[in-house]
């Protein structure tokens, strides 16, 4: 795998899941940071994605339960190192800045770093996505107080603090319920802004408005869920 050379910092996994993403994965791969390595989650594709990264030196972890949380969660547990990150698959999120989302958490600044999407394209970020989005931020406002912008797939945090979450949705409200667990377990959630890009292909989520729907509606789930007791200790 033709790796870029930025490599200061620690080290980390870095959870990549995918769902028919073949046209994207050369570029995605080529950008995880030099001595990171890329655990790629196929979630059933059918154009060949498992067998390409394979082919590009990521590792591959099959999931077969359907959902973006199956595929984070199987990722998550398959990691081992103590960083793990999170990325999308399809080219509108550069890898290669999760080298300093990892460096916050190492330095004890934050202990989950969120990537706030600014988009760089026309079309990158539609409008019904946003405005689902903009309407999540302001529940989780409520819900925890936290004063984000936004609840996109890019973060970092230490493994054993994401483990200790004991996350349960497959859907997608994970990563929602990450935030929210992070949050009620008085981990430091804090956001960084982030390039974001026309993804390839079409998104399986947020791509129309009955997907956006769906989304918004396994994370209002997640807000209406009780506050859990972790097994994070801070």
């Amino acid at each position: 795998m033709n790796l870029p050379s930025h490599t200061s910092g620690p080290r980390a996994d870095i959870v990549l899941p995918c769902l028919d993403e073949a046209a994207a994965l050369p570029g995605v791969l080529a950008s995880v940071p030099r001595g990171w390595r890329a655990i790629v989650v196929d979630n059933g594709s059918a154009d060949g994605s498992a067998e390409l990264a394979r082919s590009l030196g990521a590792v591959v972890v099959h999931e077969p339960r359907r959902g973006f949380g199956s595929a984070c969660h199987a990722g998550l547990l398959a990691a081992e190192a103590e960083f793990v990150c999170f990325c999308d698959c399809d080219g509108s999120l550069d890898p290669g800045l999760l080298t300093g989302f990892v460096r916050r958490v190492a330095d004890g600044e934050s202990d989950l770093v969120l990537g706030r999407r600014r988009p760089e394209e026309r079309g990158a970020w539609p409008l019904h996505a946003r405005a689902g989005n903009a309407a999540l931020a302001r529940m989780v406002r409520r819900r925890t107080g936290l004063r984000l912008h936004d609840l996109g797939p890019m973060r970092a945090a230490r493994r054993a603090d994401l483990l200790a979450l004991d996350l349960t949705d497959r859907r997608s409200g994970y990563p929602l319920q990450m935030v929210v667990r992070a949050a009620d377990a008085g981990l430091r959630v804090t956001e960084t802004d982030v390039p974001y890009l026309a993804r390839t292909g079409k998104s399986k989520v947020t791509g129309t408005w009955l997907g956006t729907w769906h989304a918004v509606r396994d994370m209002r789930a997640v807000l209406g869920e009780p506050q859990v007791r972790t097994g994070v200790s801070r």
